[in-house]
């Protein structure tokens, strides 16, 4: 799960239509495509509708690189982005809820995930938005088919959780189609309903975050009507004077966390809030961060560097989720 948020959205010109069909197995149907910069994949029983299943995907990754990359110039983001005002400001309702949802986990997590900060994302290197950050997510005011900000140049970013909101509209679109059960995954972040065509469990790998592992995953997790997002450093971050800086911010401090987590996987009903708590767990570190966790109930795995190895913290029953042999 190596994607980071700074890549979604930063790449979905390529075309829709390059997908790939294969057996994974006797009885399974892997699906492949591009997405976002990196890819989709759906594994289902074999005599699914390849097809439709394409059609369904497709869709909705145009509609919300459409709506929410802030590297597209004529996306609603981009948009109101640029619109120096504090008058409301139409925004479709998949935008509406995507950031009703940040706003929520913005306060749930006091302000440890914040998308009103891509400006100090983009000052570092990491996004297209450069313009000072304004205000806070608790300035930004939601009506029915509109939004406003408190501030004329405060901007907005959903990196940190639109993907999982394009993983939960992609379930939905497959559900619609009469697909059942599937396990998709979308750059990194997964879903899955039901069991394999096997009976089993899926399966889904929680990636190393060491630059050259000997073996690819930290762990392999169980997944059952649920998400798995993962956010962490080892693509997007440099290293400056003995420190490294992650592309995900801060906001207690106003700059690119640090420390020594390298990556946080959370498990939820729905894939947009995994990845909006994964983005917001990651920020917290590698004490507060379990620590919030834990009493808050999430079921979260947390990959600290120590020397030249990695010291793991898992939260909320995520241990329970561990798949055995």
């Amino acid at each position: 799960m190596a994607l980071t948020r700074r890549e979604f959205l930063a790449g979905a010109g390529a075309a829709l239509t390059a997908t790939r069909v294969s057996a994974a197995a006797p009885d399974l149907l892997q699906i492949k495509g591009p997405a976002f910069g990196a890819s989709w994949r759906v594994r289902v029983a074999a005599g699914a509708d390849a097809h439709a299943i394409v059609r369904a995907v497709t869709g909705v990754v145009g509609s919300v690189d459409a709506a929410m990359s802030p590297f597209r110039a004529t996306s609603e983001i981009s948009v109101f982005n640029r619109a120096e005002t504090t008058d409301w400001l139409p925004l479709s309702s998949p935008t509406l809820s995507t950031l009703e949802e940040a706003k929520r986990i913005a306060a749930q997590t006091r302000g440890a995930f914040d998308p009103t900060l891509g400006g100090l994302v983009g000052q570092y290197g990491f996004g297209p938005i450069t313009q000072a950050p304004e205000g806070s997510f608790r300035d930004l005011e939601i009506g029915r088919g509109h939004a406003r900000k408190a501030h004329s140049r405060q901007t907005l970013d959903l990196c940190g959780i639109g993907k999982g909101h394009a993983l939960d509209r992609c379930a939905q679109a497959l559900r619609s189609i009469g697909l059942y059960p599937f396990f998709m995954e979308l750059g990194g972040e997964t879903y899955a309903t039901g069991a394999n065509p096997g009976g089993r469990p899926w399966r889904a790998g929680v990636e190393s975050p060491l630059p050259r592992p000997e073996t690819p995953y930290c762990c392999i997790v169980t997944l059952a009507e649920e998400a798995l997002a993962t956010s962490g450093d080892r693509v997007n971050s440099y290293v400056l004077s003995g420190h490294r800086y992650s592309h995900i911010i801060d906001p207690r401090r106003m700059r690119p966390a640090d420390g020594a987590l390298a990556s946080v996987s959370v498990l939820a009903p729905r894939a947009i809030t995994a990845d909006a708590l994964a983005t917001a767990l990651f920020a917290m570190g590698s004490e507060d961060g379990p620590q919030f966790a834990e009493r808050t109930g999430i079921a979260a795995l947390f990959i600290s560097r120590d020397g030249y190895s990695l010291r793991e913290v898992m939260t909320g029953g995520f241990s329970s989720r561990i798949a055995q042999g």
